[in-house]
């Protein structure tokens, strides 16, 4: 069942914060390694729980089923059981106590979605149709994966260097010159290993910009 109605969307920051997950399968699997990937300090709660997820470094495995009300202990909890009132007391115990809980293919009991993402270094980008059509979702996933080379990693590192400078002296670092810069084929010298004309342009942009 999709979810009606606009969505917000938000990225997290889950670094160094207790995350659960309630679940030890396939699909759980993913979910511990999506909070892993973003430093979160993760408790996965189950009574069968799979191989590959106890031996995941950095999480905490308790082999037992879920108890009612654990989940206020945490930041943000997701559950991926396949049984409907595991997840319908997840969730009511998250409303009550203000943690935001996701329940895998239960929208019924998700206080929020997780979007398909395609990561390259600091970059993200997702993609969500309100659970409309997932395979929509994951299909154009793919293609932005296939898209950020490696090059959108160096991008992404001029691009901060520059404001971090800009910050430095003391100058604004909102300024059109960054579309410009991004509109100067950019891009296309990164790709061809000009790092240097790459830097020029992107500072005779920002410079042309900030009188």
């Amino acid at each position: 069942m999709p979810v009606d109605g606009p969505l917000y969307p938000v990225n997290l920051i889950v670094r160094g914060r207790r995350c659960l997950v309630v679940g030890g399968g396939r699909v759980a699997l993913g979910k511990v390694r999506g909070l892993l990937d973003a430093g979160a300090l993760v408790t996965v709660v189950a009574p069968e729980v799979i191989d590959e997820i106890a031996e995941l470094e950095g999480v905490s495995v308790e082999r037992r089923p879920y108890r009612r009300g654990e989940v206020a202990g945490y930041r943000l909890a997701l559950t991926a059981t396949g049984a409907p009132d595991v997840d319908a007391q997840v969730f009511e115990d998250g409303e009550v106590a203000g943690v935001w809980v996701n329940a895998a293919d239960d929208p019924a009991h998700c206080s929020f979605t997780l979007p398909a993402r395609a990561r390259r270094g600091p970059l993200l980008v997702t993609v969500s149709t309100g659970g409309h059509s997932p395979a929509l979702a994951s299909w154009l996933r793919e293609r932005f994966e296939r898209e950020l080379g490696p090059e959108y990693d160096t991008l992404v590192q001029l691009l901060a260097e520059a404001r971090a400078e800009l910050a430095a002296r003391g100058q604004p670092t909102e300024n059109p010159g960054w579309k410009l810069a991004l509109d100067s084929g950019m891009l296309e010298l990164i790709r061809e290993g000009d790092l240097a004309e790459a830097k020029e342009r992107l500072q005779a942009c920002l410079s042309s910009s900030s009188g």
